[in-house]
């Protein structure tokens, strides 16, 4: 199971990102996130939480004049 499917799996979120490479993951939920929920879900995949950064999420919006 990758760490995307983990997180959809246990949690209500909007969106998951997730890029080994750049040793990330992204995750956009409407409500907080038990965060050792998150971490055992994460440590179940085979990955290790290295931290948690929470802040509010602010849509982008683009125009075009």
């Amino acid at each position: 199971m990758t760490i995307i499917d983990a997180v959809r799996w246990d949690f209500k979120v909007k969106k998951v990102t997730s890029s080994h490479r750049k040793n990330i993951t992204e995750i956009i939920a409407e409500e907080p996130i038990d965060e050792s929920a998150l971490e055992a879900a994460i440590d179940a995949t085979g990955y290790q939480v290295t931290g948690i950064k929470t802040e509010p999420y602010e849509k982008k919006w683009f125009s075009s004049l």
